[in-house]
C-alpha cells in the first residue's frame, strides 16, 4: 500500500511537472508549436506552397475533369473534400465575425451566394490586415492626427505578432516596414538614358581589361558612334544595329558574351582545389566600412581590389518603379574592411571595376549570383571571371536550406536581420539600419567560402571532384547573358498558361489587349508592369468585361494611378473585346455554369412602337388573324373581356378599330351606301394603321386575305400595278418590233442601190480595151522608136530583145489585138458614174503605170544589145 501510494504520488508529481512545463512553453510560444512569428510565417508559406503545387496537379476544368468525374470513387472524394473545405472556410468566417452559412445555400443560387460570401469575407479580413499593418508601422487610425516630426517624435506601435522574442533575455525587437514615399526618380539623373525600347540588348562594354582575345571592333568603336548625328533620333540599341548593318559586321560579335573565350579557357589554380584553413572574420564593430559615392573613391577601391586574392560581392536591386529594374547598391567585403558603393550615383563609371572583376587570378565570391550577373551586365557593363557561388556549394553539400540566412546561422552562428529585405533601396541618404543590413550580406561571406571549400573536400574524402563541379557550375553562371524582355503578339500566352485560367473568346481578346497596353505604357513611363496594372487585376477585368469605366475601377483595389488616368482607353479596349462573337460551345458552357451569357436582351424596346434598336428579323411576325387585339368600344357597358396570351407577344400592339363600324359588308351594302356611311368608311381607313411610319418595312400588319379580296384597297393597288406593268410591257414589245422592221427596210434599200451601181459600171466597160491589150499592141509594132511618155527629153527609146518579143507574142495567139491603132478612151463620152466606180479607176491607173515601166525597161535593153 505504501509503495503504491508513493508511486501514485510520484506519478502525480511528474504529471504536475509536465503540465507546468507545457504551460511555461505555452506562455513562451506565440502560437502552439511555434516559437515566434517568423517560424509561424515560414510554416504557413510552406503549407501554402505545397497546397498550390498539389492544386496544380488536379485535373483541369473541361473534358479531363469530366472524365475523372465519371468515376464514382473520384466523385465521392471530391464531395468529401469539398465538405471539408466549406467547413474550414465557415470556421474562418466565424472567427472574423462574417456570415458563415456556406453549406446552407439554395441549390439553384448556391454558387452565387457562396461566391458573395467569400468576397465579403475577403474584404473584411483584408481590411483588418491593413489596420494591423498600419498599427505595426506606427499609424493608429483611432488616435488624433499625427503632429509634425519636430513637435512629436515618431512612435512604433508594437503588437503581439511583430514582437520578436529573444532567448538570451535581451530587449525585444520589432519588424519595421520601411518604404519611400514621393522619392525623386533616380532615372532622371542618369547620364545615359534607360533604353526600354522593344529591341534586343547589346552589351555596354567598350574596354576589355585582362583580355586574352581582343574586343571586337564593334564594341571598341562604341564611344565614337555616340557622336553620329544620323542616329540621334533612334534608340541606342537600334542605332547600334543600324551601324552594324552599315559596316557589315557579324551579328555574333554584337550579341556574344565579351568574355566567352576567357571563361572557356579558364583553369582553376591548384591552391583553390586544396583544403584551406578557414580565416576567421573580424567583428563588424572592429571592421572599417567606407561609403563610395565619388569617382576618386571608386578608382582607389579598384586599385585595392586588384591587389587582393579574393573578395565578396553582393547587390541590392529595385524593380517596382522601373521597367527593367535598377541596381541601387553594391556591397564589397575584403578580409579587412567593407565597402558600400552608391551605384545610382556612379552608374556611368562602374565599368572601372572590370579590371578587378575580370582578373582570373582573383576569386569573386557571390551567393545566388544568377540574377547578379544579369544586373551587372545590364546596368554597368561589368563581367565576372573566376566566380565562386556559395549557393551552388550549399546544393553540393545537401544542406537543409540554401539561403544566405541559413548559411550565416550554420557557419557563423549569426541571426540575420531580414527586416529590410523588402525595403526601397532608392532612399538617399541610407538609414544606418539599412547600411548594417547591407554589410551583413558580405561581411561573413569569405569565412563561409573557406569553410565550404573544406567541407566539400571532406565530403568527397579529400578528392577535388565535388569542389571542381562547384567551380564549373559557377563558371556557367558567369557565362549567363542578360536578355531584355521583348514584346511579341504571343507574349501574353505564357502568362496566361501560368495563371491556368480558361477564357472564352471575348475574355481572351480582352486579356491580349490589356497585356499589350500594359507593356506599352510600362515602357513609356519606365514603370514595372506590376505598378501599371497587376496581373490579378488584369485577369479580373478580363473575366468581368465591365460595360462602364466605373466597372474597371471597381475591379482594382487599390486602383493603380496609371489605370485611373487611362481608364477611358482601357474602357475602349474592353468594348473592343466585347464586340468579339462568342462560339456556340462557349455560350452553352456559360449556361451550364449558371452564368448569364453576354448578349443582347430579348426585349429591348424603349417604347410601344420604337424599333430603332431592333433589327427587322427580331420583330415578331404575326398575321392579322393571329395578332391578339383588344377592340375599342364607345361605352364602358359594352366592354368585353378577352383572354390574351401575354407570352405570345414581345411588345404592346394596339388596334385602331371602332366597333360601331365593325360590320361585315355585302355587295348590296356597297352599292347602296349613303354619304354618312362613305364618311365613316373613310374614318375606318384612316384608323387602319396610324403608326406605319414607325414600323419596319415588312408585311406584319397586312392581312394575307386582303391581297385576294377584290373589295380591299390592297387588292386594288396590286391589280393597278399589275395592269400598269402589262401595258408597259406591251408598249415595249411594239416599239421593238417597229424598230426591227425599219432596220430591215433600210438595209434592203442600201443593197438595191449598191446592185444598180455595179451593173452600170460593168456596162460602161464592155467596149473598152484593157491596158494590157493596148501595151501588147504597142510592143508588136513596126519597131519604130517611140519616146516614152514619162522619159526624159532627148533620150532614145531602145528596141526590145528577141526573147522579150517572143514572150510578148504568146498572148497574141489567144487574144488577137485589134487592128486599129491605139486611141485613148474618151471618158467624157461615157455614162460612167464617177463616184460609184472610183475604186476601179484607181485600180486601172495602177496597172497602166506598171505596164509603162515594163515597156520602158524592154526598150532600154534592146538599145544596149545593139
Amino acid at each position: 500500500m505504501m509503495n503504491s501510494s508513493k508511486s501514485n504520488d510520484s506519478s502525480n508529481s511528474d504529471h504536475q511537472d509536465s503540465n507546468a512545463d507545457t504551460n511555461d512553453k505555452g506562455k513562451e510560444d506565440l502560437c502552439p508549436g511555434f516559437k515566434d512569428a517568423d517560424a509561424f510565417v515560414k510554416h504557413g508559406l510552406g503549407a501554402v506552397l505545397s497546397a498550390t503545387k498539389a492544386s496544380a496537379s488536379l485535373p483541369q476544368v473541361g473534358d479531363e475533369f469530366d472524365f475523372y468525374r465519371s468515376f464514382p470513387g473520384f466523385q465521392q472524394f471530391c464531395e468529401s473534400q469539398a465538405e471539408k473545405l466549406l467547413h474550414c472556410m465557415s470556421q474562418i468566417m466565424q472567427h472574423h465575425g462574417c456570415r458563415s452559412h456556406m453549406r446552407d445555400c439554395n441549390t439553384l443560387t448556391g454558387l452565387e451566394e457562396r461566391f458573395d460570401l467569400v468576397v465579403d469575407s475577403n474584404d473584411v479580413i483584408l481590411e483588418r490586415v491593413g489596420i494591423l499593418l498600419d498599427e505595426a508601422d506606427g499609424v493608429n487610425r483611432s488616435q488624433q492626427p499625427v503632429m509634425p516630426a519636430g513637435f512629436q517624435p515618431p512612435k512604433i506601435v508594437v503588437s503581439s505578432w511583430n514582437r520578436k522574442g529573444s532567448s538570451s533575455g535581451s530587449r525585444s525587437e520589432t519588424f519595421r516596414l520601411l518604404h519611400a514615399k514621393n522619392i525623386t526618380r533616380p532615372q532622371l539623373k542618369f547620364k545615359e538614358k534607360v533604353d526600354n525600347s522593344n529591341t534586343p540588348f547589346i552589351p555596354k562594354i567598350f574596354i576589355k581589361p585582362n583580355a586574352t582575345k581582343p574586343l571586337p571592333s564593334y564594341f571598341a568603336n562604341k564611344p565614337i558612334r555616340k557622336d553620329r548625328p544620323e542616329d540621334l533620333d533612334v534608340p541606342a540599341a537600334l542605332a547600334d544595329f543600324i551601324h552594324q548593318q552599315r559596316t557589315q559586321e557579324h551579328v555574333e560579335d554584337m550579341f556574344a558574351h565579351p568574355y566567352q573565350y576567357e571563361l572557356d579557357h579558364l583553369t582553376i589554380a591548384e591552391n583553390l582545389l586544396s583544403k584551406p584553413e578557414p580565416q576567421m572574420y573580424k567583428p563588424m564593430i572592429d571592421t572599417k566600412c567606407s561609403f563610395i559615392d565619388t569617382l576618386e573613391d571608386l578608382v582607389s577601391l579598384n586599385e585595392k581590389l586588384c591587389k587582393l586574392p579574393v573578395f565578396a560581392v553582393d547587390l541590392e536591386h529595385h524593380s517596382y518603379r522601373s521597367f527593367l529594374g535598377l541596381t541601387c547598391l553594391m556591397q564589397i567585403s575584403t578580409r579587412e574592411e567593407d565597402f558600400i558603393i552608391d551605384t545610382l550615383e556612379l552608374r556611368s563609371e562602374m565599368y572601372i571595376l572590370n579590371e578587378a572583376f575580370t582578373d582570373p587570378a582573383i576569386v569573386k565570391v557571390f551567393h545566388g549570383a544568377d540574377s547578379d550577373m544579369e544586373w551587372l551586365q545590364r546596368d554597368f557593363g561589368l563581367y565576372v571571371v573566376n566566380l565562386f557561388d556559395t549557393h551552388q556549394a550549399s546544393r553540393a553539400l545537401n544542406l537543409a536550406r540554401h539561403s544566405l540566412d541559413h548559411l550565416l546561422k550554420h557557419f557563423c552562428n549569426v541571426d540575420s536581420d531580414k527586416r529590410y529585405q523588402l525595403a526601397d533601396w532608392r532612399i538617399r541618404p541610407l538609414p544606418d539600419e539599412m547600411v548594417q543590413y547591407a554589410r551583413t550580406d558580405t561581411h561573413y561571406l569569405l569565412y563561409i567560402y573557406d569553410s565550404m571549400r573544406a567541407q566539400l573536400l571532406d565530403f568527397n574524402h579529400g578528392q577535388p571532384g565535388l569542389l571542381q563541379s562547384v567551380w564549373n557550375k559557377s563558371k556557367d553562371i558567369s557565362l549567363k547573358k542578360y536578355v531584355k524582355p521583348i514584346y511579341t503578339e504571343e507574349s501574353y500566352l505564357e502568362l496566361q498558361r501560368k495563371q491556368k485560367r480558361s477564357f472564352n473568346t471575348q475574355q481572351h481578346a480582352a486579356f491580349r489587349l490589356l497585356f499589350a497596353w500594359r507593356d506599352k505604357l510600362a515602357r513609356q513611363e519606365d514603370e514595372s508592369t506590376g505598378f501599371v496594372l497587376p496581373t490579378h487585376m488584369m485577369i479580373k477585368i478580363s473575366e468581368e468585361l465591365p460595360k462602364e469605366p466605373q466597372g474597371i475601377i471597381a475591379c482594382c483595389n487599390p486602383v493603380p494611378p496609371l489605370v485611373r488616368q487611362q481608364v477611358n482607353e482601357l474602357h475602349l479596349l474592353v468594348q473592343e473585346a466585347r464586340e468579339m462573337p462568342l462560339l456556340k460551345a462557349e455560350i452553352a458552357a456559360q449556361k451550364k455554369k449558371g452564368l448569364t451569357p453576354i448578349k443582347t436582351p430579348k426585349v429591348s424596346l424603349f417604347g410601344p412602337h420604337d424599333t430603332s434598336r431592333v433589327s427587322e428579323s427580331d420583330v415578331p411576325h404575326f398575321s392579322a388573324d393571329e395578332l391578339p387585339v383588344k377592340q375599342g368600344v364607345l361605352f364602358s357597358d359594352d366592354e368585353q373581356k378577352m383572354d390574351v396570351d401575354v407570352e405570345k407577344t414581345s411588345g404592346l400592339t394596339a388596334a385602331a378599330k371602332i366597333t360601331v363600324f365593325e360590320e361585315l359588308e355585302t355587295k348590296d351594302d356597297q352599292e347602296s351606301r349613303s354619304a354618312a356611311q362613305m364618311k365613316a368608311r373613310r374614318i375606318i381607313e384612316s384608323f387602319e394603321n396610324p403608326f406605319r411610319m414607325y414600323l419596319p418595312s415588312n408585311d406584319v400588319h397586312i392581312s394575307k386575305n386582303a391581297k385576294f379580296d377584290p373589295s380591299s384597297k390592297i387588292f386594288e393597288i396590286s391589280k393597278r400595278w399589275k395592269l400598269q406593268s402589262i401595258e408597259q410591257q406591251q408598249k415595249e414589245v411594239e416599239s421593238k418590233r417597229k424598230s426591227r422592221e425599219e432596220a430591215k427596210e433600210h438595209a434592203k434599200k442600201v443593197a438595191d442601190e449598191r446592185q444598180k451601181t455595179k451593173q452600170s459600171y460593168q456596162e460602161s466597160l464592155q467596149n473598152v480595151a484593157t491596158v494590157r491589150q493596148q501595151a501588147a499592141e504597142f510592143a508588136k509594132g513596126e519597131g519604130k522608136k517611140r519616146e516614152r511618155a514619162a522619159s526624159e527629153v532627148g533620150e532614145s527609146t531602145p528596141k526590145p530583145s528577141k526573147k522579150l518579143m517572143k514572150s510578148a507574142e504568146k498572148p497574141q495567139k489567144t487574144e488577137p489585138p485589134p487592128q486599129d491603132s491605139f486611141k485613148p478612151f474618151d471618158y467624157s463620152q461615157s455614162d460612167l458614174k464617177v463616184f460609184a466606180g472610183m475604186f476601179m479607176i484607181f485600180h486601172h491607173i495602177g496597172e497602166i503605170i506598171t505596164t509603162l515601166h515594163l515597156v520602158t525597161g524592154v526598150v532600154h535593153n534592146k538599145n544596149i544589145f545593139k
